[in-house]
């Protein structure tokens, strides 16, 4: 029962990591039609510019602040000069985003240099401690914190604020929110600065809890959090949550199982979803 609970937890952990990822990728897609292929390098860059600054530093919350930061500044770039010439046209929405996936990789080993980076959890969320037999550690337990929080958050932006309401009324008629006066550029702009950063805040979670980070690590984790976009339905904010919850769990068990099998779970389980429901576990409704 011991073990369960613990892998249960990390499965959690992880799938909080993914949702964060996966999170910002609904996000621009579900609201802006866009696919963002370069998802993963703004997860890299948070997590090396976060690190950079928790070193640098030595406190975490500024390292985490650096990294949002990083996020929302990439973002912006990135909407302004390579996404905006190409709304609605996903081929070559996917063919640009693919080549600054690229780009933002390279230049990660350019400015921070080719070598790992490793990282570890500040002392306050170091160690862990005892639930009776059960071993909780206290950085996973944030993690998961963390990302029921943005969860939350989001949501209530989304369906209960002023914001909110702009946002969803541009994405179904944007040429009449314009005439109200209101800059749907900027909006679709914050939209996407909002996706980067909770990719980019992802990245600087994800330091502590592997231990280190390359520039590679971005384009696997981009293609985790594009399987739980896939297994949730394109555009379902509630279907990232729960996918990444079934992948973070179903990885974690199948690891300690059935290890030869950890690495292909995935790819398996989203097969078995686009076979059984091509339109993800949560259809969003039109």
């Amino acid at each position: 029962m011991d073990l369960i609970v613990s892998l249960a937890i990390n499965g959690l952990a992880t799938g909080m990591l993914i949702f964060l990822l996966a999170a910002g990728l609904t996000l621009i897609f579900g609201l802006m039609d866009v696919l963002n292929f370069a998802h993963g390098g703004l997860f890299v860059w948070g997590a090396f510019s976060g690190v950079w600054v928790y070193n640098l530093t030595g406190n975490f919350m500024l390292g985490i602040a650096a990294a949002i930061v990083t996020g929302l500044i990439l973002g912006a770039i990135t909407e302004f000069l390579i996404i905006r010439p190409v709304y609605g046209n996903h081929i070559q929405q996917i063919l640009i985003t693919l080549g600054l996936m690229l780009v933002l990789g390279e230049l990660i080993k350019v400015v921070f240099g080719p070598e790992q980076k490793s990282a570890v959890p500040p002392a306050f969320l170091d160690g862990s401690f005892m639930l009776g037999d059960i071993i909780l550690i206290k950085y996973r337990l944030f993690i998961i914190a963390v990302g029921i929080f943005i969860f939350a958050l989001t949501t209530f932006i989304l369906k209960r604020t002023r914001i909110g309401l702009i946002v969803r009324a541009g994405v179904m008629n944007k040429e009449m929110v314009q005439s109200l006066g209101i800059n749907i550029q900027f909006v679709f702009m914050a939209v996407f600065m909002v996706g980067a950063a909770m990719a980019a805040l992802s990245g600087m979670l994800m330091a502590p809890y592997s231990g280190v980070i390359y520039a590679e690590m971005g384009l696997e984790f981009a293609i985790l959090a594009f399987i739980v976009v896939v297994i949730g339905g394109m555009g379902s904010f509630k279907g990232s949550l729960f996918a990444a919850i079934l992948v973070g769990l179903t990885q974690a068990f199948m690891a300690y199982y059935v290890p030869a099998l950890s690495l292909a779970v995935n790819m398996l389980l989203m097969t078995a979803v686009l076979i059984f429901r091509p339109e993800g576990l949560f259809k969003v409704k039109g």
